[in-house]
């Protein structure tokens, strides 16, 4: 998780689900809405403990992530409103 530095992570889910099903989703007391997939760039490559550079993750999203000639992975979301989130937070699908 380091190379990608998330701001959620989400478990509990079939893979990809957020690719297809997902436009707006709840989680604590925050709405955002799903606004695009997440392309990835060169650095995830770089071991945050080493500076050392690796070929993965994004030999593996090559093969298996590639959309519309970008790397994807995760999605971008845009919160409605304010509020908080927490670790342990449940997160709903809306819509």
């Amino acid at each position: 998780m380091n190379r990608f530095r998330p701001n959620l992570v989400v478990s509990g889910t079939e893979p990809r689900a957020e690719d297809r099903r997902w436009s707006r989703v709840a989680v604590g007391e925050v709405v955002p809405r799903v606004a695009k997939p997440s392309g990835r760039c060169v650095v995830t490559t770089t071991d945050q403990a080493t500076a050392g550079r690796v070929a993965e993750p994004l030999h593996s999203l090559a093969r298996h992530r590639r959309m519309a000639g970008k790397l994807l992975f995760g999605q971008n979301v845009v919160p409605l409103g304010g509020g908080t989130v927490r670790v342990g937070d449940p997160v709903r699908i809306v819509e």
